[in-house]
């Protein structure tokens, strides 16, 4: 089988770019959680996406491949630690399945040679990210957070009031990045 190439680029947004990462970002959210829970919440929600574009420690990224948008992501970097998270990762629906969101973690690995530790949650219902993340990308489950069990860093989001169905339990990843 012939492997797919990529031409993926990292280009930070801009404020042109912000209503474009949200309405994408939303979409290829929700499609899970409609496919699931026949819900069609917008999530991450408006204020969600604002406090991950305006933290300081977030780089926020549009994911190119060659010239076009395909994706985008949030990292949060820790400085004196190099322990990292990838906050939020999308490629855009009707995307997946074709190696483009390796292709994009490759190229965000490759823009932060320091990190020691990677980490991010998913959904306890998103089989894909699931796969994605310990198959493909070498996470390895870490710790599975419900209401009664909030994650060690305490990142269980309580805004939603009665929480979005699939958004209240969820795994947290962890990659140990070898020494190059």
């Amino acid at each position: 089988m012939e492997e797919k190439v990529f031409n993926i680029t990292l280009k930070p947004i801009t404020e042109a770019d912000k209503a474009e990462f949200i309405e994408k970002i939303q979409e290829s959210f929700g499609l899970a959680l409609k496919e699931q829970f026949s819900v069609a919440d917008k999530i991450p929600s408006q204020q969600e996406l604002n406090d991950a574009f305006n933290a300081s420690e977030n780089e926020t990224w549009c994911i190119l491949n060659g010239t076009q948008k395909v994706g985008g992501a949030v990292i949060r970097l820790n400085p004196q630690t190099h322990h990292n998270a990838l906050e939020l990762f999308f490629i855009y629906a009707g995307r997946h399945g074709g190696g483009l969101g390796l292709a994009a973690w490759k190229a965000i690995e490759k823009r932060y040679p320091q990190t020691k530790i990677w980490e991010t949650v998913t959904p306890y219902f998103e089989k894909r990210n699931i796969h994605f993340y310990v198959n493909k990308c070498g996470f390895q489950m870490v710790e599975f957070c419900t209401p009664h069990h909030l994650s060690s860093e305490e990142r269980y989001n309580h805004s939603h009031k009665p929480p979005i169905p699939g958004t209240e339990e969820f795994f947290r990843f962890q990659k140990i990045m070898t020494i190059r």
